[in-house]
């Protein structure tokens, strides 16, 4: 990324880490997803700050929104892969429960 990243290459570059972030859900690679989802905090804030600046044409608008369908449709498949994991996390954290 360089030093003055347009917004739209913002928007491009929270889909690759999205996209990253699905192909580690996939492999059970936790470690890997909470980088990559660091990474799209930052790109985040960056996004912001840059959003003050540059106004996005039709055109560019239109690919943002094709951008963020294809962000969430990634995050759908992330929570999907990784809330089983963190149910079971929570069970060994909480330990059994046993009702008296």
């Amino acid at each position: 990324m360089t030093m003055q990243q347009s917004l739209l290459g913002y928007y491009h570059a929270i889909e690759e880490s999205s996209r990253k972030m699905l192909e580690a859900a996939k492999d059970q690679d936790w470690d890997t997803i909470v980088r990559y989802e660091c990474t799209c905090a930052v790109l985040i804030e960056q996004l912001k700050m840059q959003a003050r600046i540059e106004n996005l044409d039709a055109p560019k608008r239109q690919e943002k929104v094709s951008i963020m369908l294809r962000i969430l449709q990634n995050d759908a498949q992330i929570r999907s892969l990784v809330e089983p994991w963190l149910d079971q996390v929570s069970q060994h954290v909480d330990g059994p429960r046993i009702l008296h």
